[in-house]
């Protein structure tokens, strides 16, 4: 006969149930492995190197210090540096540079090559260059060529076919904007360190104030400031409609 029920049954103790958990954000490489793109680096490093190509030629064939002094030569170290970097991280399948980042970087060479072909090449401009400046020869005009054209066309290209759209912000126009407004004030402050008839005393036509006074040439530089801040606020405009070029690709981890 098997034992009776007791009438009384005491009370179990509760199960504990377990902790709850913080939610807390997945990095993408938790889920899906990063992935090497090693033909998008080698395009990047071939930037970099034309880059740092054109800028050595500038610095061999004039004098170094007012090589470094203009602006074209500082937007393509920055390129140089940055393609550099995008390179090895694109290569090792590594976290992409700041969106931010890379768009200064073209706003700077852009803003380099537009003032030159449209300002200083154009025999339509009050502001052309003359003589041998005008038309250079030689290793002169394969550095110039460079400079003001292939890789600004180049680091276009990458934003445009090689990086996902979106990622940049209005509210980072300004500070893109700090760096020409502080490269004024240099190209400002050293005309007026250097002697009266120094050779190159103010590096660009629209800013020499001992031929055009100084009332007019901070003109200039306001009208340059707005179109400059006009074409950062496009370039954000347009990272916003453009289609996405590596859509296709969404299951590939990390990409820029």
């Amino acid at each position: 006969m098997p034992a009776p029920i007791p009438r009384d049954i005491p009370d179990l103790p509760a199960i504990p149930s377990p902790p709850a958990l913080k939610p807390s954000p997945v990095p993408a490489t938790a889920v899906v492995a990063p992935v090497r793109r090693p033909a998008v680096a080698a395009f990047r490093l071939l930037i970099a190197v034309a880059a740092a190509a054109g800028v050595t030629l500038e610095l061999l064939l004039g004098d170094p210090t007012r090589a470094l002094s203009h602006f074209v030569i500082q937007s393509n170290l920055l390129l140089a540096l940055v393609m550099g970097l995008s390179a090895r991280r694109t290569w090792t399948a590594g976290r992409p540079l700041p969106a931010a980042v890379l768009g200064a970087t073209l706003l700077y060479v852009v803003i380099a090559a537009l003032v030159h072909h449209l300002f200083l090449a154009s025999e339509a401009s009050p502001y052309s260059l003359t003589g041998e400046a005008a038309t250079p020869t030689g290793w002169q005009a394969l550095s110039h060529g460079v400079l003001y054209t292939v890789t600004p066309i180049a680091a276009a290209l990458d934003w445009l076919l090689l990086t996902p759209p979106g990622r940049l912000r209005l509210r980072q126009t300004g500070a893109w904007l700090l760096y020409p407004l502080v490269y004024l004030a240099f190209c400002l402050i050293r005309g007026e360190l250097l002697l009266p008839g120094t050779p190159g005393r103010y590096l660009y036509p629209f800013l020499d104030v001992g031929q055009d006074g100084f009332k007019r040439v901070l003109g200039n530089a306001l009208l340059l400031g707005l179109s400059f801040s006009a074409l950062a606020v496009l370039l954000v405009g347009l990272d916003h409609v453009r289609p996405n070029p590596i859509r296709h690709r969404g299951k590939t981890g990390f990409r820029l």
